[in-house]
């Protein structure tokens, strides 16, 4: 295996946009090496994102120090960011992600790709279905349908109440009905407007045509075995049908997004950084 040899130095700025500012952190490439590459990190949300900042900053450590420049951007009303969440939409938030892209790609003049977490995932994918200037992907445990995560946040919420009350006055349906139709929600401490749960209701990556390019998949089982659920693997097929090439990448690991403790998740790390270094272009 490659050694990692993390590197020390990191860039935290605000970046200026239409809408506030962003809080970033660069990553820039190891001057003891040519540039590799540069990559953009979107991040997950709401608790996914703070339990995701320790190994976000393990990785960009490591693959600066192979020469990549990484930036990692906190969108807006997320984590240091200005705004609030309610002002948030997905529209926004991609073009926190194309402002991200024209910046690092400025910092080292070569074209970015997107590394995405979670929900980040499926937001990088929305991102690049729609710009053809995305050559690669690395997905981490990526949510493909936001109608289902949603349903999780709901799902959240109503544990909370049960815990708070005692009983839970509705379900996820009579929820996302009343989301649907305009009303907001606190979730955790985040509050989800109607316009997100729309957008994220109709964000479907199965249903994705994306354009030619690379894409790392990056799934974390809990079985030695390396078994990932046959309707994942049939949404990469889909993806290779046409004429996307995806390498999919079982990763023995902790669920580092969802951990009581703040999870490294070093084999995570580990393979990230050897596929991508010794896949460089």
């Amino acid at each position: 295996m490659t050694e990692i040899t993390p590197a020390s130095t990191a860039h935290p700025f605000f970046m200026d946009a239409a809408t506030g500012r962003r809080f970033c952190i660069y990553h820039p490439p190891s001057s003891k090496t040519a540039c590799q590459g540069a990559i953009i990190c979107v991040p997950p949300f709401g608790e996914e994102m703070n339990k995701s900042r320790r190994i976000s900053a393990n990785l960009a450590r490591t693959l600066a120090s192979a020469g990549f420049g990484v930036l990692l951007i906190d969108l807006l009303g997320c984590g240091d960011s200005s705004g609030e969440l309610k002002d948030a939409t997905l529209a926004i938030w991609k073009q926190d992600i194309a402002m991200a892209k024209a910046w690092i790609e400025r910092q080292v003049g070569v074209t970015a790709s997107l590394w995405g977490l979670r929900l980040g995932a499926l937001l990088a994918l929305d991102f690049a279905r729609s710009s053809h200037s995305i050559e690669r992907l690395v997905l981490w445990q990526p949510v493909l349908h936001g109608k289902s995560y949603l349903t999780q946040l709901l799902r959240t919420h109503l544990a909370a109440d049960l815990l708070e009350a005692g009983r839970s006055v509705s379900g996820t349906a009579e929820l996302r009905n009343a989301l649907l139709a305009g009303n907001s929600l606190e979730i955790a401490g985040y509050d989800i407007m109607p316009e997100m749960a729309r957008a994220l209701d109709a964000l479907n990556a199965e249903e994705f045509l994306l354009p030619p390019m690379r894409i790392d998949w990056f799934e974390v089982v809990s079985s030695a075995d390396g078994r990932i659920p046959p309707a994942r693997m049939g949404i990469a097929e889909r993806w290779k049908a046409n004429g996307v090439m995806v390498d999919i990448h079982a990763i023995h690991s902790q669920a580092f997004w969802s951990s009581q403790e703040i999870s490294e998740a070093p084999e995570l790390v580990a393979a990230t950084f050897r596929v991508l270094t010794e896949t460089i272009r």
